[in-house]
């Protein structure tokens, strides 16, 4: 399994560099899952920079594949590994559902780098 932090999704729909890098990643679907949190994220970033139209089909294909909510045993174990790693709200929960059901985190966030199942790819 695979789930695409933020970072991604927004290199992917704004034709970022490392955009070509996530799309097989995002296109495969039956192997990708997406964070509640995620679409929280996503959301406000695509709606400063594009149509609401546009915005709201980028949302669609993030639909595209299950949808993880942030759940109360999450938060914990988000709160766990932010307190370990110091991560962010935001990053620690992306983490904590990738570590749930061993997927691989894809990511441009430097704050993810040398964590275990992260697949970084800097920013170019």
């Amino acid at each position: 399994m695979n789930i695409v932090d933020a970072s991604g999704w927004i290199e992917f729909f704004l034709a970022g560099t490392n955009g070509p890098k996530f799309k097989p990643v995002i296109e495969n679907t039956s192997e990708l899952l997406v964070s509640s949190v995620n679409m929280y994220e996503v959301h406000r970033v695509l709606s400063r920079k594009l149509p609401v139209e546009l915005r709201d089909m980028c949302l669609q294909v993030m639909r595209r594949a299950p949808v993880i909510e942030l759940n109360d045993e999450r938060a914990i174990a988000a709160s766990e590994l932010s307190l370990k790693h110091g991560l962010a709200m935001a990053d620690a929960a992306m983490y904590a559902i990738a570590l749930e059901h061993k997927a691989v985190l894809w990511t441009q966030d430097a704050d993810y780098q040398g964590l275990k199942g992260v697949k970084y790819l800097p920013k170019i």
